[in-house]
């Protein structure tokens, strides 16, 4: 009898805890429902894209030359002596923001002999039969008629590449005109989605802003230049235009 009486004990005790523990999973499950934040209704997400085509203003030359020879420190010499002449050069007409001069590309690699299969199989290194470099030189700038004039008294290098691009500046000022423009563009598309499902009005949720100029820096034309042509005045150059974009996006509640 005793040891019914305490299995009875023990199964009341369990059912006791079980419901405890039931009703604080409900209370937590309530308080949890109700620190959570309302669903949000009536609220829609869009955006608007504002373009302004500008024309570039910044123009890059690159110049480039090229030795081989069988002594290293030869070729490397040749290369820094043209250099060095191209810089004193180009440094005469040197102005921040107008013209800016800077060097490129400095390379000095080994050519190596054929090696024939029989050594090739002893595992032979190949043999170094002489060395090929390269270096350039970088003029770039606003005053496109000065850099223009400069490419033809650059002495020792050649013209490889040409190219046009938009300013820091430029990109800047047009950045901040358009984003104005897409944030108005963004509003008025709120308020009008808004009106057309019956509300009069609308608060912005949330919302992000991003820019990007499309045109960027363009592919520059790379040039097969002879001396001859280096030694001409000057070279013909031509803008285009850059197209730069902002782009608003984000989500607003209607409201009556």
């Amino acid at each position: 009898m005793k040891k019914l009486g305490l299995a009875k004990f023990q199964r009341a005790q369990g059912a006791a805890v079980a419901g405890t523990a039931l009703a604080l999973l409900a209370t937590a499950v309530t308080n949890a429902a109700a620190d959570s934040p309302p669903v949000p209704q009536n609220v829609i997400s869009l955006s608007a894209t504002a373009t302004v085509d500008v024309p570039q203003d910044w123009l890059t030359v690159v110049f480039g030359t090229t030795r081989e020879g069988s002594d290293a420190g030869v070729v490397q010499g040749q290369l820094k002596q043209l250099l060095d002449a191209a810089l004193n050069e180009a440094r005469k007409v040197a102005k921040p923001g107008q013209v800016e001069v800077r060097t490129g590309g400095f390379s000095l690699q080994p050519r190596y002999a054929p090696i024939n299969p029989r050594a090739a199989a002893a595992g032979a290194p190949p043999a170094i039969s002489g060395w090929q470099g390269s270096t350039e030189l970088i003029v770039e700038g606003r005053d496109t008629q000065a850099i223009a004039q400069l490419t033809g008294r650059i002495p020792g290098l050649t013209i490889s590449r040409v190219g046009y691009s938009l300013s820091r500046e430029a990109r800047q000022k047009v950045e901040g005109e358009v984003t104005a423009q897409a944030i108005e563009q963004f509003r008025a598309r709120a308020l009008t989605v808004s009106r057309q499902f019956g509300f009069t009005g609308y608060t912005v949720r949330e919302v992000s802003v991003g820019s990007d100029a499309s045109g960027g820096p363009v592919p520059m034309l790379r040039m097969q230049a002879s001396r001859a042509m280096a030694d001409e005045a000057a070279l013909p150059t031509e803008a285009g235009k850059t197209s730069v974009n902002a782009t608003v996006s984000g989500s607003v509640q209607m409201t009556k």
